[in-house]
C-alpha cells in the first residue's frame, strides 16, 4: 500500500500531521495503483490531488515505454501548432542538445520513485523553441501544471534508474527520459504550491 503521508513525509521532509486532512490519512493501494495502470497501460496518470490547506499535493503514477523510435512518447501528448511557444528562441553557441520530449513545469517539483524497469534520466538545460501547455489541457489541470515542452539545451545529468531510485526534480528544471529498452515505472509525488491543478481530482481507477 502506498501511504502518501508517509511517502512525502519522507521525501519533501515534512511533519506527517501536516498531510492529515479532517484528523486521517488519505491511501493509495497498491490495487489501486495496478488499476490504473492496466487501464491505461502508458503514459502519465495522476491519481488523486490533495488539498492540505496551504498547498495542495498530487500523486501520480507514471509507465513509459521504450525510447527511440517512440520517444515521442517521452513527454505530453505532442502540441498543437497553435500552441503557445515557450523557451529559447535560438540555442546558445556549442551548446549540446538534450532528448527529445523534455519539459519544465512553471510550479510544481516532482519526486520521482521508480517501482519497475530502469531507464536513463536526463535533466537540465532549457527548452528550445517549445511550446506551453494549454490552459484546459490535461498537463496544466491534471498533470503538473502550466508547462513548457520540447528538446532541451545546455548542460545534462544523466543518470541510470532502477528500481528503488528516486530523484527529485525541482521546478523550472526540463528532464526527459532516453535509453528504455523496455519500460521504466515510477510514482510522482508533485507538491502544488499554487493550487493549479484540479480540486479534489480521483483517478477512475481508484473510483
Amino acid at each position: 500500500m502506498y501511504k502518501i503521508g508517509l511517502i512525502t513525509a519522507a521525501l519533501v521532509g515534512i511533519p506527517a500531521l501536516a498531510f492529515a486532512q479532517a484528523d486521517v490519512a488519505t491511501d493509495i493501494t497498491n490495487a489501486q495503483v495496478q488499476k490504473s495502470l492496466k487501464e491505461q497501460p502508458e503514459g502519465d496518470r495522476t491519481l488523486r490531488v490533495l488539498d492540505l490547506g496551504a498547498y495542495q499535493l498530487s500523486v501520480a503514477v507514471v509507465n513509459r515505454g521504450p525510447t527511440g523510435a517512440a520517444a515521442r512518447r517521452n513527454g505530453p501528448p505532442p502540441a498543437q501548432a497553435a500552441a503557445e511557444p515557450c523557451g529559447l528562441d535560438a540555442a546558445p553557441a556549442g551548446a549540446k542538445l538534450g532528448p527529445p520530449g523534455m519539459i519544465a513545469h512553471d510550479d510544481t517539483d516532482e519526486t520521482y520513485i521508480v517501482t519497475s524497469g530502469s531507464g536513463t534520466l536526463v535533466t537540465g538545460g532549457q527548452i528550445l523553441k517549445g511550446r506551453r501547455s494549454g490552459p484546459d489541457s490535461v498537463v496544466t489541470k491534471i498533470l503538473n501544471g502550466p508547462s513548457c515542452s520540447g528538446q532541451a539545451v545546455g548542460n545534462f545529468v544523466s543518470r541510470k534508474m532502477t528500481v528503488g531510485d528516486i530523484s527529485v526534480i525541482p521546478k523550472g528544471v526540463a528532464h526527459g527520459w532516453t535509453d528504455i529498452t523496455d519500460h521504466v515505472t515510477y510514482l510522482s509525488v508533485r507538491p502544488d504550491p499554487k493550487k493549479v491543478l484540479e480540486h479534489g481530482y480521483v483517478n477512475p481507477a481508484l473510483k
